[in-house]
């Protein structure tokens, strides 16, 4: 079995309908609730290398001390983004995924199909009633 990652915050739906879909693959991530239990910066960094973006795409705006810290100014480098993402860890948006095929920050929760290594195994319909993948395991 495949080992996946998933960056979770339970109160998210985008988050708990990723997870759902990992799930609905047949695999049992390994979560990480972030807000818990923050990456380090190192963990971070490696990261956002393998997404391939800056620290300034990682970041969460709505629902965070974004604006109050008016992070969206350009003066500040990405090493001192993560600093922020390390002392307030709900800045970081989610969730990010991590399997042998990749890493994707799955917004819309959808995108986590594009890395997973096994199939959906049946029908999965998101918590507001979107269904996305039929009773074959394929996308609708």
């Amino acid at each position: 079995m495949a080992s996946i990652t998933i960056y979770h915050n339970p109160a998210c739906g985008t988050s708990r309908n990723t997870l759902a879909l990992i799930r609905n693959s047949g695999a049992e991530p390994e979560v990480i609730e972030y807000l818990k239990t923050p990456p380090s910066k190192e963990r971070l960094l490696q990261l956002l290398t393998a997404l391939g973006i800056g620290a300034r795409d990682l970041l969460r705006q709505k629902g965070t001390p974004y604006e109050e810290m008016q992070l969206g100014d350009p003066k500040w480098s990405d090493d001192e983004l993560l600093d922020c993402m390390v002392q307030h860890p709900i800045l970081m948006n989610r969730p990010v995924v991590v399997t042998p095929l990749g890493t994707k920050l799955c917004r819309p929760s959808e995108s986590v199909l594009d890395i997973l290594p096994s199939p959906q195994r049946g029908a999965f319909t998101k918590e507001d009633g979107e269904a996305v993948i039929n009773a074959q395991g394929q996308r609708v």
